[in-house]
């Protein structure tokens, strides 16, 4: 076991983490987002009225921004599993 595979699976696991932490919480705001449309929808749907104009609204161009950085730091945290398994693979 060499500096090397060392240096990987700690900078994997940091990366792993940091990752995580980062896209936790946009995540799960997008999918709070995305409840509250969902259930305008339903309102909608019941009351046979629509309450919004067609521009995008606010919320969605929030989700939009939400789900790219949730994406951003799950790449980040896939980079890290990958530098893990290089850890591993490098002699």
């Amino acid at each position: 076991m060499g500096l090397l595979n060392l240096t990987c699976w700690g900078l994997g696991m940091v990366l792993i983490a940091v990752g995580y932490l980062r896209a936790r919480r946009p995540w799960e705001r997008y999918g709070e987002l995305k409840s509250q449309e969902a259930n305008i929808a339903r309102y909608e749907g019941w009351r046979g009225t629509r309450l919004r104009d067609d521009g995008p609204s606010a919320a969605s161009i929030m989700a939009q921004q939400l789900l790219r950085r949730a994406r951003l730091w799950g790449l980040v945290a896939i980079g890290g599993f990958v530098l893990v398994f290089v850890g591993f693979a490098v002699k």
